[in-house]
């Protein structure tokens, strides 16, 4: 049986006119977002701030990840004006930072990589002062898709390894730990200004020790920047929360990872990876 929800975890909900007009505009331009289709804690506040995390290629995943909300079944077809529509709202929300992210898509032959890359061009040539960051899968591991997003020079190239490897059959039973560090090593060699990134989420079962030890791999892979959140269940139909984690052991987890390196660690109960995703250009 899932644990009650520790009194730090209570989100308060306001409505807002920041909120309001970024809703309206993603429904305008038929753009959905991450922040919507995951049930983020923080959607109140990014979309009070005027950000967005934004979902490509459609709104149906070919994976069945058992902590994910996103859609499942039939894939939609590849809009071709996806990458107007995003620079449009880019510009429309006069964004400083945006990130980019997509349901997988494994029924694609390059995984969307290209369309993706396509979505940084389009963002740039409206937006040039905006810097872009993409939170991307796995791509299968092909190292052809991953040239192929990094060619398109975003500033940030972020890949979530979400877990400790021992946890992967039953939380995300199609990725694959190694490929998900290999593709981060990959980034890394092809374009060292990159800032690599990577996210976690914890309370799903993982011990301390295993946790820590990720932690070492993405650094050996060259990784910059860290996130570890709460993991918390979108439904009762989701892997259920088997520990919630107090503000201090995050504060712990946050020491480790500057201790090992990272650029930037974000640590905390209501850590994301999008959120403030700015922040991690901003520390040297």
């Amino acid at each position: 049986m899932e644990q009650r929800k520790p009194a730090w975890l209570k989100v308060k909900v306001q409505a807002n006119q920041g909120k309001n007009e970024v809703e309206h505009l993603l429904q305008e331009l038929a753009l959905p977002t991450v922040c919507q289709e995951a049930r983020c804690p923080n959607l109140m506040e990014c979309y009070s701030r005027k950000t967005a995390t934004f979902l490509l290629l459609g709104q149906n995943c070919t994976r069945h990840c058992a902590f994910c909300n996103i859609g499942k079944g039939k894939p939609q077809p590849v809009a071709a004006d996806e990458p107007t529509r995003v620079a449009q709202a880019v510009t429309t929300l006069k964004l400083k930072h945006m990130v980019l992210t997509s349901v997988t898509r494994d029924d694609l032959p390059d995984g969307g990589a290209h369309h993706f890359a396509a979505v940084i061009a389009a963002v740039k040539s409206l937006n040039p002062e905006t810097t872009v960051e993409v939170l991307i899968p796995d791509f299968q591991g092909e190292a052809q898709s991953i040239a192929a997003v990094v060619a398109a020079e975003p500033d940030v190239i972020n890949h979530n390894v979400e877990t400790v490897p021992r946890l992967y059959p039953a939380v995300r039973p199609e990725a694959d730990y190694d490929r998900s560090l290999a593709l981060l090593a990959l980034v890394k060699k092809l374009a060292p200004r990159i800032l690599t990134k990577s996210g976690l989420m914890v309370g799903l079962g993982e011990k301390e020790a295993e946790l820590e030890q990720v932690f070492r791999d993405l650094r050996a892979s060259g990784c910059e920047a860290l996130t570890v959140g709460q993991y918390l269940a979108p439904s009762r139909h989701h892997r259920p929360v088997t520990a919630y984690i107090t503000p201090a052991q995050f504060a712990r987890y946050e020491a480790y990872g500057k201790k090992l390196g990272f650029r930037h660690v974000a640590a905390g109960p209501f850590v994301r990876s999008s959120y403030r995703a700015a922040e991690a250009l901003l520390d040297d």
